[in-house]
């Protein structure tokens, strides 16, 4: 017998890799996405899965880094997400970044392809359903308010939410390569690059001065009065709020100057640097690395002008901002992802408070393996705490502070400690330290993944 479907609302990362896990397991599955009969503040098309922030995915360093772990540990799983990250990425020396459309349109495809799945248009307003007795609520950033206020009603706990800004996009011909140069920090190629796969433009102390004050003094975009309050994520701040802490912060920050040399002035270390990561295959678009802001547009042509080879910018697309929510997961979810005060409802995704591409998509992964084996009548644990999954399912389910909580990327402080010792007994710092980590986070998942392997087998 086919087993009854698993509904998923929300087709963006999360969503997507959740329904890819469901359908791959063999239980039908119903993709429920709002666009575009329903748009949002910050989408632009209909695809599953869109990025709509950066194109990274962050590190790909899967022996020191957690992040890049995390990619492994999902190619492992047989992470869609992963592989279309991978058929799509672009040059961005260390990391994984991808060319969006190009990564949105196979993100598609392969779940449109698939006899197991069906994609239905159209906005879920409100609870689900009483009759889908297993659904993931991957709804993203952008919940939309009917199912936002549902959720906060079923929950009883009050509304969480913090605003993501975006960077803007600038035409590759636009760039004035007479002063603007092409190089990777410290030349790191990473997957897909040559060493060579950031843009650089180089500012002077009086360069960086004159564009810190201008931005100080821009015309920015107004808050509702119900938004004053709202948080920004600390890891995407934008550069108006880094610039405001101080005027070196910057410099420390997105346009630190560091491992990289201008071939047009060798002998002169620039003051500041500004980055920009190529954003598609045909390598026309490029996106400003770090500079989330939001200025209005206006305001951002002006500024951004100032900075130098960038004097005739043109751009795809200026950067804005948008309101992101989040529930309480510590104190709301069990640890398969399920609503406590209403078990037949699982999260997945930004809405269960991780923060980053790649998190979402990893937490929609674990949700559509606990939705399918669940449906199947398989027993399916999490996995171990000492991989890059098990970590960060532990820390929104129980492992950080629900009165406190805040989004999370991956990181190694979410992963049990670990008394790693050289053949001299002598405790391993830096990269050793963290491959000992990940060496570790290996292992285990090999053994989680064997459990599973048996009990679908059975």
């Amino acid at each position: 017998m086919t087993p009854e479907p698993i509904h998923v609302v929300g087709g963006g990362l999360a969503g997507s890799e959740a329904a890819w896990q469901i359908a791959q397991a063999g239980v039908p599955v119903i993709v429920h996405e709002m666009r575009p009969v329903r748009g949002t503040d910050a989408h632009q098309t209909d695809g599953l899965a869109e990025l709509v922030c950066s194109n990274s995915f962050r590190s790909d360093d899967h022996q020191t880094n957690a992040v890049g772990l995390l990619h492994d540990e999902m190619r492992r799983c047989g992470s869609l997400i992963l592989r279309s990250g991978d058929g799509a990425q672009v040059p961005a020396g260390g990391a994984l970044a991808v060319d969006r459309h190009v990564f949105s349109d196979a993100v598609t495809k392969a779940l449109t392809d698939h006899p197991l799945v069906t994609v239905a248009r159209g906005e879920i307003a409100g609870l689900p359903p009483a009759d889908w007795n297993s659904v993931i609520v991957a709804t993203g950033p952008l919940t939309s308010p009917a199912l936002a206020d549902a959720i906060k009603t079923l929950g009883g706990e009050q509304e969480l939410a913090f605003f993501d800004a975006i960077a803007p996009i600038v035409y590759r011909d636009s760039v004035d390569m007479d002063v603007a140069w092409f190089q990777s920090r410290y030349d790191k190629p990473g997957p897909g690059g040559t060493g060579k796969d950031y843009l650089n433009c180089p500012m002077t102390e009086a360069d960086y001065d004159r564009f810190l004050d201008a931005l100080l003094a821009a015309d920015t975009t107004d808050f509702k009065p119900w938004e004053k309050d709202t948080p920004y994520f600390e890891g995407c701040l934008p550069i108006e709020v880094m610039a405001a802490r101080g005027r070196e912060t910057l410099r420390y920050g997105p346009m630190k100057p560091v491992g990289l040399t201008n071939p047009h002035t060798p002998d002169t270390r620039p003051h500041a640097v500004v980055q920009l990561r190529q954003d598609n295959l045909l390598g026309t678009l490029y996106n400003m690395v770090g500079f989330q802001t939001k200025m209005r547009w206006g305001a951002q042509k002006e500024v951004l002008r100032l900075i130098p080879g960038l004097a005739g910018a043109q751009f795809a697309r200026l950067g804005g901002i948008h309101r992101n929510t989040f529930i309480n997961s510590p104190r709301l979810l069990d640890r398969s992802l399920r609503m406590k005060a209403m078990p037949r409802l699982r999260f997945a995704g930004q809405v269960t408070g991780v923060e980053g591409y790649v998190e979402s998509a990893a937490v929609g992964l674990l949700a559509g393996r606990f939705a399918a084996a669940e449906r199947l009548d398989r027993a399916i644990g999490p996995p171990p705490a000492t991989t890059a999954l098990g970590a960060l399912l532990n820390h929104i389910t129980g492992g950080a502070n629900a009165e406190t909580f805040q989004p999370m990327n991956v990181n190694f402080g979410l992963f049990p400690p670990l008394d790693a010792r050289d053949a001299r007994g002598r405790r391993l710092k830096g990269p050793e330290r963290k491959k000992a980590y990940t060496d570790r986070a290996k292992a285990d998942l090999s053994g989680w993944l064997g459990t599973q392997t048996l009990a679908a087998a059975e």
